[in-house]
């Protein structure tokens, strides 16, 4: 079975965030269970520059090509060289890869989706456009001399808003007669939807029909995340409770009719931990490995990563760390509100991340208050990422919605106690700390539920009292570095998924339903 995985940043290459890293995994899980992967990228300098590319690029045809239905696909960018698909391999891994290169579109300085001014990039539509296009046009054959791919794919496998053209332009293409791999549509996150005004429809080669209630219009725009839902033969995301949520108009973000109607072809498929990279018994990022059965080396590192950081090297001093994007979705700011108290209770607090300037500056005027006791750091930092999870003690999740979250399965894997409020992915893989649980050995970290400052007031506290009760602390630590959320499973869940959707597989042969996921 040969996959196309189409999505737009992969680690350790480009990573805005845990779509990299997933992207880095799961085609490895994929290959390790015996499919073929091909990863499909747009050509950010950060990705061509880990790019071996072998044989000739390969131009994509024009709209109004004879093999094409009239009028369909982007124009090209006016003024420049036409997008060309380059096969090849990505060095760090060896995974093969098509490239979409496009310099026009893709070549630019900073983040690969905002302007400097954080704003997106006023032509995402017709870049990430082209991505889906040029999925579908390879998913359907009609890419003629890409030899390098070898088999054509049986599946193409989007990731995201960047990649929901793809579904509807395969859904076009087989309208006209061309014969289609099945598809998948993975949410990553439904909040982020790729809007752009029904202007674009013509520049990317959408017929007005799809402008519809059933098609792609949403109040008055065109949305590249509805036409993933619409369209793709199957729909996952990464968590079972998330799927659960975003059939519900808290989380549905205004879709959630769409994936109400859709709830038989919706599933929840958690994601993993990727030993190669987070692991430490063998991180290769940390001076001080070490393991459940010898924690020597936190120690060591707790000690090493205060000093690093400014802050009071204080062994017994709880050290709580913050990994994420600081915006209002992860809960940030009710942080912002808490800080003061942290550390009049005796806590200390490392953060790391970029994000909104309201909680940047907020946190920023919390470290001038609290030096020795407070650190942050701006911006992304994947070694700095891996020293304070082996550091830190306690991890901070309180986000108001997540998918899955990696952060809390790093936490654990590292015998760093998420803290986390229960929802989604996080509710899925953290059980709190209750007595019982502590007693029958279930517990792994401090679940709280309201999304307020008061409550995560509440939580830090009882991870206060937890650590100040060192045998139970043991404990809850030992049973989480215990749990295992290999990708194995994902990838087995993902194989089954797609043969399900081969022509001729039975129509009650969905993979197994992990407890709580949205497939019937």
């Amino acid at each position: 079975m040969h996959v196309l995985y189409v999505c737009t940043e992969v680690f350790p290459l480009l990573k805005t965030g845990g779509l990299a890293d997933v992207s880095a995994a799961l085609p490895h899980a994929l290959q390790q269970e015996g499919a073929q992967v091909t990863l499909l990228l747009p050509g950010f300098a950060a990705v061509a520059a880990g790019f071996d590319p072998i044989g000739q690029a390969v131009r994509l045809p024009a709209r109004g090509a004879t093999t094409l239905p009239a009028g369909l696909g982007p124009v090209w960018p006016d003024g420049h060289t036409v997008p060309t698909l380059q096969a090849g391999r990505l060095r760090a891994s060896g995974q093969p890869a098509l490239l979409l290169q496009a310099p026009a579109l893709f070549d630019r300085p900073g983040n690969p989706y905002l302007d400097a001014q954080g704003q997106p990039w006023s032509d995402n539509p017709l870049r990430f456009g082209w991505l889906g296009w040029a999925a579908a046009l390879v998913g359907t054959g009609l890419v003629p001399g890409l030899t390098a791919l070898g088999t054509p794919p049986d599946v193409v496998h989007g990731h995201d808003w960047h990649a929901g053209l793809a579904m509807a332009y395969l859904h076009l293409l087989k309208g006209h007669g061309r014969q289609a791999p099945a598809s998948v549509f993975t949410v990553h996150n439904l909040a982020y939807q790729g809007l752009c005004g029904p202007e674009w429809l013509g520049r990317l080669g959408l017929p007005p029909s799809v402008f519809s209630m059933q098609g792609l219009e949403f109040f008055g725009q065109l949305s590249f995340m509805k036409a993933g839902l619409q369209y793709a033969d199957a729909l996952t995301t990464v968590s079972p409770g998330y799927a659960r949520e975003i059939t519900g108009p808290e989380q549905g973000c205004g879709l959630d009719g769409l994936l109400r109607h859709r709830q038989d072809r919706l599933h929840g498929i958690l994601n993993g931990v990727d030993e190669r990279v987070w692991n430490p018994e063998h991180d290769a990022l940390l001076s001080h490995t070490f393991s459940a059965s010898d924690l020597r080396g936190k120690t060591l590192a707790k000690a090493a990563l205060q000093t690093e950081l400014a802050l009071q090297v204080a062994p017994n001093a709880l050290l709580l760390v913050v990994v994420s994007r600081l915006t209002e979705q992860k809960g940030l700011h009710l942080l912002t509100e808490v800080v003061d108290s942290w550390v009049r209770q005796g806590g200390q607090l490392a953060v790391l991340g970029a994000g909104d300037a309201g909680i940047e500056d907020a946190l920023y005027r919390c470290a001038q208050r609290h030096p020795g006791l407070m650190a942050l750091r701006l911006g992304h930092d994947e070694a700095l990422a891996h020293r304070l999870m082996a550091g830190g003690d306690a991890i901070a999740v309180p986000s108001r919605y997540e998918p899955c979250g990696l952060t809390q399965l790093y936490g654990l894997r590292y015998g760093t106690l998420p803290v986390v409020r229960a929802v989604g992915g996080l509710a899925d893989t953290v059980t709190d700390c209750r007595l019982e649980a502590i007693d029958d050995g279930s517990a792994t970290g401090i679940v709280f539920h309201d999304f307020s400052a008061p409550a995560l007031h509440t939580a830090l506290q009882r991870t206060l009292a937890l650590y100040r009760r060192p045998d139970d602390w043991a404990k809850v630590q030992q049973n989480a570095m215990a749990q295992r959320f290999g990708w194995g499973d994902a990838a087995r869940r993902y194989r089954r998924l797609y043969q399900s959707l081969r022509p001729g597989a039975a129509a009650a042969t969905p993979p197994h339903a992990q407890p709580g996921t949205a497939s019937a």
